[in-house]
């Protein structure tokens, strides 16, 4: 079964690049897969088309661009692709087709948003409210099955209409590489990775971290990732007296990532709003047998409770955050216990070779499905034909 491939691959820095490096060689030993690459001519015959769809532009615009020429099966990376659209529509000088997306998505209310978005009149939704306009509906229309990674995206999927197949298959964890720990002196070591923003809660989790540095003057904790434009991250640390208690690294590649989090006792992966994702850091932090500190929202909510502290969002966010890093701090027997546990679920539930299995499943019954389907159609046509009705009518058409 020859399979078309459809994602972005290092070196692009791009965490579905990185998780297709690690899929690719497990999948190739069970499918012939032909991967695609932008701007390259077609790569032949195939059976069928899985397509990575995630929230970047750049790294998605022209997969969106191939799965519109030819529907396939499609692993929805992040429920909420406003941001995708956006780059897609507004960013390339076609105000029209955002407003239309819009329309389609949140109806009269949501189009005079959009209008408003397109003249400059108000802030941009994807930077506020993503969440209320997901804008997924054009990739949902184009597959014919979906592979996610959480209840919470299969839920939300179902919500916008979605009637088709949906496998539910876990994210792979990478393979924990014989790689040394960093030095960063100092007790206990709290870390968060990915990219500093907003959204992952770094406001919150600077002050919570303050609080515990006022019992624990030798705390650390690691900021590793690029810093959004107009975030004032070091402003924010200044502020909070916490210039000597931060440990800062921008964008770092997969070695030293690994080595990083080796060194920390707790490590910390907060998002809000939730776009449907599932962290692949946070999957290398449970394989590590880290204890893991979530929001308790969308995939982060799904983790078991032996393995991550949850934390509510909004209201009591900070206090709480507070208290569950200071109990990690406290009780080492915690932490190995919540360890353990996290390396074990990692064995069982993320294992590469069971993921690449699920993914084999999952494209023999889409491939059967669709034989299934023409099959059909051919024998109703015949049988049309027989009583002189044209593949072309109604009858047919519905069906």
């Amino acid at each position: 079964m020859r399979v078309a491939y459809y994602s972005p691959l290092p070196p692009q820095r791009s965490g579905i690049a990185d998780y297709s490096a690690l899929l690719l060689p497990a999948l190739r030993q069970r499918l012939d897969v032909a991967v695609a690459r932008p701007r390259t001519r077609r790569i032949g015959r195939t059976d069928i088309a899985i397509y990575h769809v995630g929230n970047h532009p750049e790294a998605h615009g022209w997969i969106v661009d191939a799965l519109r020429r030819r529907p396939g099966v499609v692993v929805l990376h992040d429920l909420v692709l406003h941001h995708l659209v956006a780059g897609l529509t507004l960013a390339r000088g076609n105000a029209g087709a955002y407003i239309a997306a819009m329309e389609r998505d949140g109806g009269a209310e949501a189009r005079q948003l959009a209008e408003d978005v397109a003249a400059g009149r108000v802030q941009a939704p994807w930077e506020t409210i993503p969440e209320r306009y997901p804008l997924a509906g054009e990739i949902l229309d184009h597959a014919t099955g979906l592979i996610v990674h959480s209840h919470y995206t299969e839920r939300g999927a179902r919500a916008e209409g979605y009637a088709g197949r949906i496998w539910r298959i876990p994210l792979a964890a990478a393979p924990v590489p014989d790689e040394p720990a960093a030095d960063i002196p100092g007790s206990p070591v709290f870390g968060s990775f990915g990219h500093v923003n907003p959204a992952k809660r770094i406001p919150q989790l600077l002050r919570a971290f303050a609080r515990v540095r006022e019992s624990r003057p030798e705390a650390k904790l690691v900021l590793a990732g690029a810093v959004a434009p107009g975030f004032e991250l070091e402003r924010r640390i200044e502020g909070l007296g916490l210039e000597d208690a931060v440990v800062r690294e921008g964008y770092v590649d997969d070695r030293r990532l690994w080595a990083l989090m080796a060194a920390c006792d707790v490590i910390v992966s907060l998002r809000a709003p939730s776009m449907g994702e599932t962290s692949a850091a946070a999957l290398q932090a449970l394989a590590l047998g880290k204890p893991l500190v979530v929001s308790d929202l969308g995939w982060f909510a799904e983790l078991p409770d032996g393995v991550a502290r949850r934390i509510p969002v909004g209201g009591r966010e900070i206090d709480v955050l507070a208290d569950v890093l200071e109990e990690l701090s406290a009780n080492e027997g915690l932490r190995r216990e919540m360890g353990a546990a996290a390396v074990e679920y990692v064995r069982t539930e993320h294992d590469l070779e069971r993921v690449a299995d699920l993914y084999l499943a999952a494209v023999e019954w889409a491939v059967g499905g669709e034989a299934v389907a023409d099959a059909v159609f051919a024998e109703v046509a015949q049988a049309a034909a027989e009583v002189e009705i044209g593949p072309d009518s109604p009858e047919l058409v519905a069906i």
